[in-house]
């Protein structure tokens, strides 16, 4: 077969085109961006559809449709997007899926690039529906192309869950020729019409199908049992990604553990009870939180059974697996390593790019603020969330895309004055404008500082769906005072008027709006090598 180099994102991407992909739709967001960025490139030879969305949910409903007329679609985002999507994804599982519908979702174990850790498979238990888990690149290959298979076979959504490191290394994948798209098939209208007669049956109709998901993930050959006959102490439950840890650490002698590799869920419940019956004590093994070990737990609370793993202590709670967690967790010694105490590394905390706008609107908003103590300023996610390092110590607060609006309302009324939120022009489009809506309708006292250079900076430069005029359109469009609407330039030279406007509108009661307008440097130099293409 051919064999190419791929990152885990780029394998899953592929499949997803050898399937017969026909709809593809995405927000951008570390660990999950790059599945969209393969797409986008694949897409320009034409065949079918890839396109950036303007937030999660509005991607998941793009591919909703994209499944409810017969195409095989995929939705990507990071862990957190799903939040963002948890509505129409939760009701996907009611309506079913005509064309495969696969949901992949990329976590951040470690929270490199993420506000929290959260673990999808909570997510695909919570709307009862498959979740495929690979453990390397093949896998994420194999097992895309055959979630779009059983999602059609089960009429479900399928979610593909992916971590940091699979989906950001590169390794050899073996690709199978690609099949067809789907003809147009439209769905069922009284399945697609939520209505709750109709939701009813379409959930009597979820639950009827559990017994054959769990007797689907018994049978997959994704999910194997190896038992040591000769040695009945220790059995081992490894998913995704932590499997590879195992595999690296795991004697292959006859004192060998008994394996139980998974990743395919529901759970396999009968591999399971095979696995406890044979050893007396087991270890699970996987990334993300203890969602196998919970659930061993619950299911074999047997005495003379003993399980280990993150809520035993015996793994760690938070942060990636690692090859030598999971070696302590076997009792081994560590291997030997160099020790690197002495060695005088730079260190290199995130910060904003050399000439940034953002500095400079950052700059201005702080000596804006120093005649007015007691005040503070919420931001949002996106490159401005690192105003809160030296030497701009700029933001009080970031907690998620759209927060930074709501929470200065909430501040506001009840005292905090002045009330200042940050936001990116992306971020605003995301998630902001619907907070925007009820502020301008309250004519709430606060401040919303826009930071428009253009782009979705953070992730790599992808379009933003609210910037320039469209963005100004917008603001007012939604009920703010076009008189209270600023447009600033954020440079060196407009510091000083900058200032004095800010000074302006904090100190005038009600809300206003300031707009910082500038491009991001990394999108100017794409436009340079491009010839003005971005």
């Amino acid at each position: 077969m051919p064999r190419e180099i791929l990152l885990g994102d780029e394998a899953v991407a592929l499949a997803a085109v050898h399937a017969g992909l026909s709809g593809a739709y995405s927000y951008p967001g570390t660990p999950a961006s790059e599945v969209m960025e393969f797409l986008l490139a694949a897409a320009a030879g034409g065949g079918f559809r890839a396109a950036w969305s303007v937030n999660e949910k509005t991607a998941f409903e793009e591919a909703l449709g994209c499944s409810f007329a017969g195409k095989r679609a995929l939705v990507s985002f990071k862990h957190v997007g799903l939040n963002v999507a948890a509505d129409p994804f939760m009701s996907s599982a009611l309506t079913g899926a005509g064309g495969g519908l696969v949901v992949v979702s990329a976590d951040d174990p470690g929270m490199h690039s993420s506000q929290n850790e959260q673990d999808s498979r909570f997510y695909a238990r919570f709307a009862q529906i498959p979740c495929f888990e690979p453990a390397d690149h093949q896998a994420a290959y194999d097992l895309t192309r055959e979630a779009f298979d059983h999602s059609e076979k089960v009429g479900l959504p399928v979610m593909v869950r992916l971590v940091t490191r699979l989906a950001h290394s590169r390794a050899g994948v073996e690709i199978q020729a690609a099949r067809p798209a789907n003809t147009l098939r439209l769905g069922s209208r009284r399945a697609w019409t939520l209505l709750p007669s109709n939701a009813r049956a379409q959930f009597r109709r979820l639950l009827d199908l559990q017994p054959s998901l769990v007797r689907y993930a018994e049978a997959s050959p994704w999910n194997s049992l190896d038992l040591n006959p000769a040695d009945r102490s220790l059995g081992i439950i490894a998913s995704g990604i932590a499997a590879n840890y195992v595999r690296e650490n795991r004697s292959a002698g006859p004192d060998r553990p008994s394996l139980l590799q998974l990743s395919v869920y529901p759970l396999p419940e009968a591999l399971i009870r095979e696995l406890v019956a044979h050893c007396r004590t087991i270890l699970v093994v996987e990334e993300g939180y203890p969602f196998i070990e919970r659930e061993v737990k619950g299911m074999f609370g047997l005495p003379g059974k003993t399980v280990l793993g993150k809520l035993s202590g015996h793994l760690p709670l938070m942060g990636e697996l690692t090859p030598e967690a999971v070696r302590a967790a076997l009792g081994q010694e560590p291997l030997p390593r160099r020790d690197t105490a002495g060695l005088k590394l730079a260190a290199r905390p995130p910060q904003l790019c050399l000439g940034c706008p953002h500095g400079d609107a950052f700059k201005a908003l702080n000596e804006a603020l120093e005649g007015f103590p007691g005040g503070n300023v919420f931001s949002d996610i996106g490159c401005y969330t690192l105003g809160y390092f030296a030497p701009y110590d700029a933001i009080d607060t970031c907690v998620c895309m759209g927060a930074s609006l709501g929470m200065a309302r909430g501040a506001a009324e009840a005292g905090v004055f002045p009330s200042v939120a940050v936001i990116g022009d992306s971020t605003f489009g995301h998630s902001g404008i619907t907070p925007l809506l009820g502020a301008a309708a309250v004519d709430a006292n606060m401040v919303v500082v826009i930071l428009d250079n253009g782009t979705v900076a953070m992730t790599g430069t992808q379009p933003s769906f609210a910037a320039g005029g469209r963005l100004l359109r917008i603001i007012e469009g939604v009920g703010v005072d076009p008189a209270r609407i600023r447009v600033l330039t954020p440079l060196p030279k407009n510091h000083r008027e900058n200032v004095r406007l800010l000074r302006e509108e904090i100190a005038r009661p009600g809300l206003s709006v300031v707009v910082f307008v500038r491009e991001c440097l990394e999108e100017a130099k794409k436009k340079t090598k491009t010839g003005g293409l971005s």
